[in-house]
């Protein structure tokens, strides 16, 4: 009885040791079914666009069984950076860039809108997220921002007229788009 006390008390430590270990040294992950970059992102504490770079994603497309980077070199994404300044609401928050953008507002109950977002958040589903459509050549997917009028929220959408610095604010139905319209608003894209 002895002995078997013994064994399990080693084994426990030794799993509970081995478990530390590989999840501190993770560095690379297989795409299941249904992952997103967005979702994968999240789960890892790395950005949409790190992920990309890292693995030379020109989209944000992924497949099942498909191999991805989460460090650079060694590096993750908090490591690599630096911090820029401390925006006016957050003090855990650093932001990397600041502009003025043309924002309207769109909603996921228009006819034949599937209220699914390029990086999978289900927006019929979840009417109260904060998430805006925007060009990922100017906020990479994924990215936290901070919308003059609107507050924190997710790139966490695209669009066809969404080029440059315009975004589309996320709205839960279609009176409070109208009643946003169209406005100039300061975007802080947060790290």
């Amino acid at each position: 009885m002895k002995k078997l006390i013994v064994t399990f008390i080693l084994a426990t430590a030794l799993m509970v040791s081995g478990s530390h270990e590989s999840s501190a040294a993770t560095s690379a992950y297989k795409v299941k079914k249904g992952d997103t970059l967005y979702k994968i992102s999240r789960t890892y504490n790395v950005s949409v666009n790190n992920l990309m770079k890292w693995n030379g994603l020109k989209s944000s497309v992924i497949y099942p069984n498909q191999n991805l980077k989460l460090v650079n070199g060694g590096t993750t994404a908090a490591a690599a950076k630096k911090p820029a300044k401390t925006p006016s609401r957050s003090d855990n928050e650093t932001v990397t860039k600041e502009f003025i953008a043309n924002a309207s507002a769109y909603t996921a109950s228009c006819k034949g809108c599937s209220g699914i977002t390029k990086t999978g958040l289900n927006l019929k589903k979840n009417p109260s997220l904060k998430v805006i459509a925007v060009d990922p050549n100017v906020i990479p997917l994924g990215s936290k921002v901070h919308v003059e009028g609107y507050g924190y929220a997710v790139a966490g959408d695209i669009g066809g007229a969404i080029k440059g610095n315009r975004i589309d604010v996320f709205m839960a139905s279609h009176g409070q788009a109208i009643q946003w319209g169209r406005k100039s608003v300061r975007v802080k894209v947060l790290d």
